[in-house]
């Protein structure tokens, strides 16, 4: 008896320290763990609306220094972000001769991350670059040179980089990332890998990590099933392999258009029912049972509209909704809003 007793015990011993490191592995989301990043939204929109383009602050909860994803608004959105309280607790370098907006630009901005060349996307940041700080410009390769080619030119901007026509004003240094290999982020504690994108033009992801937590960025991007070059397909494999010990803290991916679009007018671009799919193959690949559940899913690029009738934020919000069976959190960002993940 004492034998059945001691053996009864050392299977439940067993059985609740797997258990235990089965609970305590990293998840897709993992909605007791305290936040890990921070992201402000300067830019929400995509289309016309200048003053509110895509752009977002990102950082790790460890530091004070942010990347920039995409600089679409840059000033505009920062100082949106200063009236909404969105910088209240960050602890400000001490420097007497800029503005709040300026000392963030200059100081606590350490990166931007561009995922393509198109104006909405990097506008801010040309003509924030007088008055900017020496940082470092990442993207792909195609990214950059076309950055180069087509506004630090000398004729659409001055040349504010080290690369490409003369005269050179080295403000900022230009660096390639290689497709889908890790590297650090220079004066942040973050590292990037970057993803190719079908678009127009090439875009590109940003998968961030910090420790075992992890972030995604997407720029512009059409779906798989439009654009037949399996991108998005390669990033979602890549995310299924790096949860299992990682956690996945959210998404940036935009929206741009209601289902009612064609495919054949997306020009590289999602709805809510092609985004939902292509977030059904990522479930697909983490496996499990809601492998994605309250994972936060923030949608960018909505794009801006004139004409009368129904907003298109609150259709393409409504939509989602309805088509939302993987129990994700989605975020419909406003400018200048802060949000924890």
């Amino acid at each position: 008896m004492r034998h059945m007793i001691q053996k009864a015990g050392c299977l439940l011993g067993f059985s609740l320290l797997f258990s235990a490191q089965t609970l305590s592995k990293p998840t897709a989301s993992d909605s007791l763990s305290a936040p890990a990043f921070e992201v402000v939204v300067l830019g929400d929109s995509g289309g016309i609306e200048d003053g509110n383009l895509s752009a977002f602050l990102l950082r790790s909860l460890t530091e004070t220094h942010y990347i920039a994803l995409d600089a679409g608004t840059l000033v505009n959105g920062i100082n949106e972000g200063l009236k909404q309280g969105a910088f209240s607790d960050l602890a400000l370098y001490d420097d007497a001769n800029w503005q709040p907006a300026g000392n963030i630009l200059r100081h606590h901005v350490k990166a931007y991350l561009l995922s393509h060349a198109h104006l909405d996307h990097v506008n801010g940041m040309l003509v924030a670059s007088p008055e900017d700080s020496a940082k470092n410009i990442y993207a792909l390769a195609s990214v950059n040179a076309m950055i180069g080619e087509t506004y630090f030119n000398g004729k659409a901007w001055a040349n504010f980089s080290d690369r490409g026509i003369p005269p050179l004003l080295n403000k900022y240094h230009i660096v390639d990332l290689p497709p889908e290999q890790a590297i650090d982020i220079e004066g942040t504690q973050l590292k990037v890998t970057a993803f190719s994108l079908s678009h127009p033009v090439e875009s590109s992801a940003f998968v961030i990590e910090h420790a075992n937590d992890l972030f995604v960025y997407f720029g512009d991007t059409g779906p798989d099933i439009v654009e037949k070059q399996g991108k998005l397909d390669a990033i979602w494999t890549y995310l299924a392999k790096q949860v299992t010990h990682k956690r996945l803290r959210g998404i940036i991916i935009e929206t741009s258009f209601e289902n009612e679009r064609p495919h054949n007018l997306l020009f590289g671009h999602l709805t809510p029912e092609l985004l939902m799919q292509e977030l059904h193959h990522l479930a697909q690949k983490v496996g499990g049972d809601k492998p994605l559940r309250d994972l936060k899913v923030l949608i960018s690029h909505i794009k801006y509209t004139m004409a009368s009738g129904t907003s298109p934020r609150t259709k393409i919000k409504q939509q989602l909704d309805d088509a939302n069976d993987l129990g994700l959190e989605i975020i419909i960002p406003q400018q200048g809003q802060k949000l924890l993940f």
